[in-house]
């Protein structure tokens, strides 16, 4: 795997993952980036890991835990691991970038 990550190759990724609202990129260690594109409705579960978000298109509302706030392109979320969280009324080319690391249970 290439540590050169960019939008065509996420997109060609998405194409041929078994998921095709998700695909992983690169993982080396503790860190993994993933293309996430969910359709109409964002249905993740909490997560092992510390989880940071930067939105590479479209907008919407973003749930972390008990707070909902808007976001656009360029923003940058973060979520602590074992928080619910999803997004919600997104737009159609709602897509973000995802990165996991750290240990299980997040950093502290």
């Amino acid at each position: 795997m290439s540590d050169r990550i960019t939008l065509s190759r996420a997109i060609a990724a998405l194409a041929g993952s078994s998921d095709p609202s998700y695909a992983v990129l690169l993982e080396r260690g503790t860190l993994e980036i993933a293309y996430y594109k969910p359709e109409l409705v964002d249905q993740q579960k909490p997560h092992q890991q510390d989880e940071v978000y930067v939105v590479a298109s479209g907008s919407g509302y973003f749930m972390n835990g008990e707070t909902r706030v808007p976001f656009e392109p360029g923003e940058v979320l973060f979520v602590p691991a074992g928080v619910v969280h999803r997004f919600e009324d997104f737009s159609e080319d709602f897509a973000t970038w995802v990165l996991f690391y750290g240990p299980e249970g997040g950093e502290g």
